[in-house]
This record gives structure tokens, C-alpha cells and sequence, in this order.
């Protein structure tokens, strides 16, 4: 189980309900759904075989992090060890695939699952996927086994009583109960995060396990825990809606198929919505098309505001790496776009991500150039061939590094040094010349606000919206 490391404030309020009304809809027992789903979550063990190197100088001793301490491991004897750990996981066939998370297996040289307490058995696995953090096991027997079945997780609400099942710190048949607390949560684990937090009790070893509603129905697998150390009552776990499209194709294919834009975006904030006369900040902003990718085929461009995807509404820019993932490679869809200040549609034939390459572009040399922008308060210079084979950009990337931002910069808290200018009010930045041109328009204009396109100092490609006054 990944740790996750904040700041925990509890704050007590107290509220006056009518009791008769609340008691009627908390369940009596959770015994009797309880003893259905038992027999069909399994407990998941591990093993791994770890190399280690000893200590060649045992009465040494350097603290963590130490070059030292590397160093004297480099010279140290080679030793084994067996590694273990621990998960859950629940059947969803009668003939014994389990659906558990790719972090409980991943690595494992033997895997062995207990059913219900009682029986082990040996389980390969059939596919597996660290993008969602989903495996699919196979229990290697001919005997049959009860399944569970998954539920609608989009008809899930925040208040909806669950009940999760698992094998919390090796303690196999473990019941906790809660509410579903919240819907739609980023936590920075995945690339694709949709998550159901929930306040039933999830520990290290739940990973893996299932989230059930009163029907009995999977509506979440249990993935990840907020706080220092063990569970404080939030835990998150992945919809059973996203999760079942992979599970299926991981059954079907041993891997997934996932549809591919080509496309990098990036939040539209309230000055990039302002700039482009957007009603209000939403949809996916493009920062960049892949060259040969789906989008660039269909005309898709740069600084295009993307609102809608087959039908379905972007309100937000994290929103849309998820909807494109679920469909089917293939697939073509139409694409409500804003450029220009008006709405356009696109029709994309989907490729698919798995298979898909970041586009390569050449470029002649730059000679190296710094320069002061006033009106910005920055230093700058010219790209040069050896920045973008250092920074391992694509080879027509022109534009201008920033070497040094003034204090009182009003760039200051929103880009960092060596980034990479690219473009101002939508046009491309060649040289100095070109950005104090820009600038000194935006401040003479009545707006005075500047949309810049920029490589930050991790290469992402971003729009920044920048008041200068």
C-alpha cells in the first residue's frame, strides 16, 4: 500500500436531526450480507525473491542517504532473500478469476490466494495494468467457486452506506462499514483517478479488496489510504464502471486497448477562459498535438479548447483522459471544440494509446543570445541545438530560455527558470524581438493580460495566463 503523507485538522460540529427519521435508514446488521460476499473474497500472499548486498564494514555506519553508504553496498556480498506481502481480492467467475490490484502482484514469483479462511490455492496471473493499478488472476484448479458481480458505481451517492472486505494487516475476513464520503477524487496516484472515498475502515492489506453497496454489488475496488500511518478514515478505492472495461479487456486480450487523441492538455483557468471569451474555465485545454496522431489528422490544433468528447461534457480537463481511455480503439467520434471564440465540431477516428508515439520533428541550430524583457522584468535567450538535445525536446521547438526573473516580475509565481518561451498571444517566439513586441501590445491594449505557451523545466507543454498590471 502506497503511504501518503499530510496534514490531518478534525473539526467537531454538532447538528440537531430528527432521530426517527436517520434510524430508519441505518441498516439493523450487516450480518446477513456479510456471511453472502465472505465466501468470494479471497486473502492474496506474495513472494518475491530480493538481492541484497551486506555491509563490508559492519562497524561503520553512515545515515540514510549517505554517498557513503551506497558506495560500501556496491562492494558488499550479493544475498537473497524471499520478500512477501499481502492483499485481497474477490472472485468474479465461477471458475475462479479474482480481480485484485497490480501493486499486490506486481513482481510476484508465486501467488497464492485462500478462499473464504479455508482452502489455498496457486493463481497466475492473466493480465495486468499499473496505469489503473488492476490485476486479473486465474486460480490454477478445476473446482468452482461463488462469484460476485459488479454494480452501476455511477449510480453511487455521497451518503450511500458500503461495506468493504479484505485481509487488513493478514486479519483474512475482516468486515468494515461506512458511507460513501465523496465522488470524482485525484489523489496523484494514477493517470486515470476517479476514485470513491470512503470512511470504512481500509488498511494496509485491503488492497485489492472490494467495495460493496447494500445490494451486495462491487462498486469499488480498495486501492489507496490517506494519512501518516494506517488508516484515518479515508480511504479510496477504483469505480467498478472504469474498472470493469479493463478487467474485460485484460480477460479478453491479456492487455489493455485504450483509445489515444494524441493530445496534451492542461486546466483552463479563469484568465485563459477570460482571454478566449469563454463563458466560464472548463473543458481540456490542448497544449500540443502529436505529429500523426488522430487529432492532428483531424485538424485538431494547439490552444483549441476541447468541450465535448462522443456526446459527453468536459468540465474539467482531468475528465477527459478517462472517457477517451473507455472507448473503443476505432471508434470514431465527433468533438465539440472552442477556437476561435466560436464552437466547431471534429470528427477523430481513435488510435490507440498502447501503441502510440510522441511525435519527432527536426530543427537547424540556434546561436545563443540573452537579452532583458522589460516589460516582463526576465532575462532571456535564444534556444540553442544543444538545449534541445539535452532536453530532449522535439527538433523544430524554437523559442526563448529564461535565464533569470526579477523579484518583482509578475511572472514570478508562475514560471521558473529555464523554461521555455514558445509562444505569446497565440504566435510563435523566435527571438526577443519578437516577445517585446507582444508585450508591449498586451500593455497597451485594455486587457492586459498575455497567454504565453511554455516548456517548463520538466519539458510539459503549458499555457499561462499572465496579468501585467
Amino acid at each position: 500500500m502506497r503511504k501518503l503523507n499530510t496534514f490531518i485538522i478534525t473539526i467537531l460540529f454538532t447538528f440537531s436531526f430528527p432521530i426517527n427519521s436517520i434510524s430508519q435508514n441505518i441498516p439493523g446488521s450487516f450480518a446477513d450480507l456479510a456471511e453472502k460476499l465472505m465466501p468470494s473474497v479471497v486473502n492474496i500472499s506474495t513472494t518475491q525473491t530480493v538481492v541484497t548486498r551486506s555491509n563490508p564494514f559492519p562497524n561503520f555506519q553512515f545515515p540514510p542517504g549517505s554517498p557513503f553508504e551506497d558506495m560500501f553496498k556496491e562492494f558488499g556480498t550479493p544475498q537473497e532473500r524471499q520478500s512477501s506481502a499481502l492483499g485481497s481480492g474477490f472472485i468474479i467467475d465461477e471458475k475462479g478469476i479474482i480481480v485484485t490490484n497490480n501493486h499486490v502482484i506486481e513482481g510476484a514469483e508465486d501467488i497464492v490466494v485462500q478462499v473464504n479462511g479455508e482452502k489455498k490455492f496457486k493463481a497466475k496471473v492473466i493480465g495486468a495494468d499499473p496505469l489503473s493499478d488492476i490485476a486479473v488472476l486465474q486460480i490454477e484448479t478445476k473446482e468452482n467457486f461463488i462469484p460476485v458481480k459488479f454494480g452501476n458505481s455511477d449510480k453511487a451517492r455521497i451518503g450511500d452506506w458500503v461495506i468493504a472486505i479484505g485481509n487488513p494487516f493478514g486479519l483474512g475476513g475482516t468486515v468494515t462499514s461506512g458511507i460513501i464520503s465523496a465522488r470524482n477524487r485525484s489523489i496523484g496516484l494514477s493517470r486515470y483517478e476517479d476514485y470513491i472515498q470512503t470512511d470504512a475502515s481500509i488498511n494496509s492489506g485491503n488492497s485489492g479488496g472490494p467495495l460493496f453497496d447494500m445490494n451486495g454489488d462491487v462498486i469499488g475496488i480498495n486501492t489507496a489510504i490517506l494519512g501518516r500511518s494506517g488508516n484515518v478514515g479515508i480511504g479510496f478505492s477504483i469505480p467498478s464502471n472504469s474498472a470493469k472495461i479493463v478487467i474485460d479487456q485484460l480477460i479478453k486480450f491479456g492487455e489493455t486497448k485504450r483509445g489515444w487523441l494524441g493530445v496534451r492538455i492542461q486546466d483552463v483557468t479563469k484568465e485563459i477562459a477570460d482571454i478566449e471569451k469563454l463563458d466560464k474555465p472548463r473543458g481540456a485545454l490542448v497544449a500540443s498535438v502529436a505529429q500523426n496522431s488522430p487529432s492532428e489528422k483531424a485538424g485538431v490544433k494547439a490552444g483549441d479548447i476541447i468541450l465535448e468528447f462522443n456526446g459527453e461534457v468536459i468540465e474539467e480537463m482531468k475528465e477527459l483522459p478517462i472517457i477517451v481511455a473507455r472507448t473503443e480503439v476505432g471508434k470514431k467520434v465527433k468533438v465539440k471544440i472552442w477556437r476561435n471564440k466560436k464552437e466547431i465540431i471534429k470528427n477523430i477516428t481513435l488510435g490507440r494509446l498502447e501503441t502510440s508515439e510522441d511525435f519527432k520533428v527536426a530543427e537547424k541550430e540556434k546561436p545563443q543570445t540573452e537579452l532583458a524583457i522589460d516589460g516582463l522584468k526576465i532575462s532571456v535567450r535564444e534556444l540553442t541545438k544543444e538545449d534541445i538535445k539535452t532536453r530532449n525536446l522535439p527538433n523544430q521547438t524554437s523559442g526563448l530560455v529564461i535565464t533569470k526573473i526579477e523579484k518583482d516580475s509578475p511572472l514570478i509565481n508562475s514560471i521558473e527558470v529555464n523554461s521555455i518561451i514558445l509562444e505569446a498571444q497565440k504566435k510563435k517566439i523566435r527571438t526577443a524581438e519578437d516577445l517585446n513586441s507582444a508585450v508591449k501590445k498586451v500593455l497597451s491594449s485594455t486587457q492586459k493580460t498575455i497567454l504565453l505557451v511554455i516548456y517548463n523545466s520538466q519539458n510539459q507543454r503549458r499555457y499561462i495566463g499572465i496579468k501585467l498590471d
